[in-house]
């Protein structure tokens, strides 16, 4: 018997580009070998007689030509099998390939892919945020393959008449439901004036898998259902104990604002301006539901940076906490909190949820999901789909979101100056925002007599519970006695409820 010699990954590697090469050069000598080919004469296309359907009558005679009747090869023989054809095609439909040949495939794409490898090491090896920062890396590996087409629009054929369109339908198996009407940019070819006219039109190639899951995105479907499985994972308890942390929560949003001022003096409109400020609220979902609404071309960088700064929570807050506090003030403990009763904990999710509605209807989206998964949780009566949006629906809608998400970063949409301005405007609100939390708690503080330690101010961003385990990491870093966790919890619970109002606002604002 014969031995297999094992090759390196080098060797494999090198070989597999010296054949791509070999394709490429094959392909390009096929190309010039086939340019002489002599065109054949034209000859007066027969007509071809055919019933069609029609909207006044169920069937109608109508002599079309043949070429029209060709429409995607219905008429079209069997090609000739060409082996030296069939490589060139090969050859020319690889990515490799495409990358020179489509306008749409440029350098950046590939740029894109290394950014990606690079989130996929700190997701998988630091293990930075990594329920969302792999699929969103992976998304933006996928998008970016040249000539994959993973988020590729599908394609239609327009017809000037509803009759051509109901008879190239038929051709490919499909009825007069196949037919949309859409609009298209025509030129009067005698007075060049542009107009968008209605025309019938008939999908002839679909799109990518990732156009699809996408739409869960653009219609604002992701967002909310995350919410509400962070609504049947959070405990509320702290912030009924501890009324006053709802002040906390919504002084951690003034870097929201700053934000929004910010990226308005950086010549940014508006709408791409609330939204680059939901950056400061922590908390992805809410950034994308407003994203989407209000600026969807920046998705990609804006999703990106926020929840890239959810995952530096434990490195971006620590140095401001400390620099706006002193020993003193970290040292401060707390008393214990008191119990809650199940019957508030009952109430509290449909009287938030009535109020914020009537008060800012542009939130009861994300506020109404957030509030029912809330009270599956403390209702005690349906644990199985409290425990089906804890886990198996927020797991499966986390992977989907993730993905689509990172599929709009591709290189010609995110490699532009403007992705600069929101990863550093995207600190700013962070660090704001942090700020802000921190120095109304040290103003709490002060009016309470030295009660209320300022650390868990910092927890107003709804980063939930990374934010208030930072807290209680820098309190327990000055006394290791001190336990500011539950005192935290309802800071950072009352930030998501922060969040989504200023997203209300912004939408009620701009949307």
């Amino acid at each position: 018997m014969f031995k297999l010699k094992k090759v390196s990954p080098r060797r494999g590697l090198a070989c597999l580009l010296v054949m791509f090469a070999l394709l490429t050069v094959f392909a390009a000598f096929a190309e010039s070998s086939t340019e002489a080919a002599v065109e054949a004469p034209a000859v007066e296309a027969p007509v071809v007689e055919t019933a069609v359907e029609s909207a006044e009558s169920p069937w109608v005679t109508e002599t079309i030509p043949a070429e029209e009747a060709e429409f995607k090869g219905a008429t079209a023989s069997d090609p000739d099998i060409d082996f030296f054809r069939g490589l060139k095609n090969i050859a020319l439909s690889t990515g490799i390939a495409k990358s020179f040949t489509e306008s749409d495939i440029d350098f950046r794409n590939y740029i894109m892919m290394a950014v990606a490898c690079v989130l996929l090491y700190l997701a998988i090896v630091k293990q930075f945020e990594p329920l969302l920062l792999l699929p969103i890396a992976f998304g933006m590996l996928l998008a970016n393959l040249p000539a994959a087409g993973m988020m590729g629009h599908p394609s239609y054929t327009y017809f000037d008449t509803m009759q051509e369109a109901l008879f190239a339908a038929k051709q490919i198996s499909k009825d007069a439901g196949d037919i949309v009407m859409r609009a298209r940019t025509v030129t009067d070819p005698v007075t060049g004036v542009v107009t968008n006219t209605m025309m019938p039109a008939l999908e002839t190639s679909n799109g990518g898998l990732l156009y699809y899951l996408y739409k869960g995105v653009k219609l604002g479907i992701y967002p909310p259902l995350i919410f509400m499985g962070v609504g049947a994972m959070t405990d509320f308890a702290p912030l009924i104990a501890n009324p006053k942390s709802l002040l906390l929560g919504a002084a951690a949003q003034l870097g929201i604002f700053l934000t929004f001022l910010g990226a308005k003096l950086l010549g940014f409109k508006a709408t791409e301006a609330g939204a680059i400020g939901i950056i400061g609220g922590a908390d992805g979902p809410t950034a994308i539901f407003v994203t989407t609404r209000l600026a969807p071309h920046l998705l990609g960088p804006i999703a990106v940076a926020a929840y890239s700064y959810m995952a530096l929570v434990p490195v971006i807050q620590p140095p401001i906490m400390k620099a706006l506090t002193t020993k003193e003030e970290r040292r401060i403990r707390m008393g214990q909190l008191r119990s809650v009763s199940k019957t508030e904990t009952i109430i509290f999710p449909i009287a938030v949820t009535i109020i914020v509605s009537l008060l800012l209807p542009d939130a009861a989206t994300l506020i109404g999901m957030l509030m029912l998964g809330n009270l599956m949780r403390v209702c005690g009566v349906v644990e199985r789909i409290s425990k089906t949006a804890q886990n198996e629906l927020c797991n499966i809608v986390t992977i989907f979101l993730g993905l689509t998400v990172g599929a709009t970063t591709t290189g010609s949409t995110f490699l532009t100056p403007q992705t600069l301005y929101i990863v550093v405007l995207g600190v700013v609100a962070f660090g704001c925002g942090t700020a802000g939390g921190v120095l109304l708690a040290k103003l709490m503080n002060v009016i309470s007599g030295g009660q209320i330690n300022p650390l868990i101010g910092s927890a107003g961003v709804s980063a939930v519970p990374m934010a208030a385990r930072v807290s209680q990491k820098v309190g327990q870093e000055e006394d290791p006695g001190n336990f500011l966790l539950m005192h935290a919890m309802g800071p950072n619970v009352a930030g998501v409820i922060g969040s989504a109002v200023a997203a209300g606002v912004f939408i009620a604002l701009f949307g």
